[in-house]
């Protein structure tokens, strides 16, 4: 049995929200603080984070063992990231009062740049082992086309070398850190996990009309690659593509991204076989899973990590580029396919092929719910981050053997003793 730790998350993102970075750190927080086999009791986790609703609760409860902290550090209301780091010091000042007394933590383990630079200096200042998650690096976000702070690769660097251990979610991203220039041993690769209880094959679906279903779930529609989709699907001509993400639903129409989209869907004439569901609550995504016969992840660099584990999970074989999570995650071959980056003709004429072998449908189908479970489940994640921690841990004190009663030592003397002669 092991001594349950003090353990400090810490992320300057809104985590209330769904994106897949404030999913993975409160699903972390829950299954560290889970009892394992081989512990009674499980651990203690604090999640820190910065205040961005005034009428937050200072402290919320995520589950047994498992709690939010919301620190106050600039204005109460979302920032950029440019005016995040104008309050770095401000977060780390709230999280050094936190950890100076009797609320030390064992282990720091800061998710996202920002919340490690404002982590890093503290667990350093205080001797506490730190670790970094960066959830997407800088030179990958720019290849993706988004904006980048100008002095963000030199702070990851810096954070990255300052960190007893850093953990990527995908070889991809392990390998871009490493060139940043963080040694290498210091660099574990531990992926996201998914809810296989939520994300499952058998439960409500959505209802859809009688042709094979495509399915496409990505928070930015134009990095998602779903032109690519739509111009594939014309040579899918028996399939519908379902796509779920950009605005909420009653602002489609006025989303330029979705405007283009639907334009270029009519040059393509498969605007009637295409619907565009808008930003769905989290709860729903399963409904709209279990639809599917086919998962598409196309985004050609830093797609959603969760995406094609939320849909394995859910028995349905995805169609993935083979960049960032989706090349360890989605098997070729075996749990779906890999397909290159802005083929649409290539795509498409795979995807027909692979709607028509029913069997080998079924097989990945099969395989890809049994992987997501198995390699995938929370308790898994848990497990690998906490054998990463240990790795920095002091080695625990030997337990002293209790000395031997006196009764117990003279009736152990007395079994020595041979017995005498009558």
């Amino acid at each position: 049995m092991h001594r349950p730790l003090n353990i400090a998350l810490v992320s300057a993102s809104d985590l209330d929200g769904e994106h897949a970075h404030s999913v993975h750190v409160r699903d972390l927080a829950r299954s560290l603080a889970r009892p394992r086999p081989d512990d009674d009791d499980g651990n203690h986790v604090t999640v820190y984070t910065r205040r961005q609703d005034p009428s937050a609760r200072a402290r919320t409860r995520l589950g047994p063992g498992a709690a939010l902290v919301q620190l106050d550090a600039g204005p109460a209301r979302p920032l950029t990231e440019a005016e995040q780091l104008d309050h770095v010091r401000d977060l780390a000042d709230g999280l050094r009062r936190r950890w100076s007394g009797a609320g030390r933590p064992d282990v720091v383990h800061a998710h996202g740049w920002i919340g490690g630079l404002a982590a890093c200096a503290v667990a350093r200042e205080l001797g506490i082992p730190f670790f970094q998650s960066f959830h997407g690096v800088a030179a990958t976000e720019r290849r993706a086309g988004r904006e980048v702070h100008p002095h963000r690769d030199r702070l990851e660097k810096a954070i990255g070398r300052g960190a007893d251990f850093v953990l990527a979610s995908s070889g991809e991203e392990a390998a871009a850190i490493v060139r940043s220039g963080v040694p290498r041993p210091s660099v574990k690769v531990v992926p996201y996990g998914v809810d296989a209880d939520t994300f499952a094959p058998v439960g409500p679906a959505m209802p859809h009309g009688g042709r094979d279903r495509l399915v496409m779930v990505c928070r930015d529609l134009a990095a998602g690659d779903v032109a690519t989709a739509l111009r594939a699907l014309v040579h899918v001509p028996d399939a519908e593509l379902a796509v779920a993400g950009g605005p909420d639903r009653e602002d489609l129409e006025n989303d330029p991204v979705v405007h283009r989209l639907m334009l270029l869907a009519k040059e393509l004439h498969v605007a009637d076989r295409v619907v565009f569901l808008g930003r769905l609550p989290r709860k729903a995504l399963p409904k709209l899973l279990r639809t599917a016969r086919l998962a598409l992840c196309l985004a050609p660099a830093q797609p959603s990590p969760a995406v094609p584990l939320e849909a394995m999970a859910c028995g349905v074989p995805v169609v993935a580029t083979p960049a960032g999570g989706n090349a360890d995650e989605v098997l070729d071959k075996i749990t779906g396919l890999h397909v290159p980056a802005g083929r649409p003709v290539v795509i498409g004429r795979t995807v027909r092929r692979l709607l028509a072998e029913e069997t080998t449908l079924h097989g990945y189908s099969i395989a890809a719910a049994d992987r997501a479970r198995s390699r995938y489940s929370w308790d898994r994640i848990a497990g690998e981050t906490l054998r990463a921690y240990a790795k920095a841990l002091p080695e625990p004190e030997p337990e002293p053997v209790p000395a031997p009663r006196a009764a117990d030592e003279a009736e152990h003397e007395a079994d020595r003793t041979p017995a005498m002669a009558g």
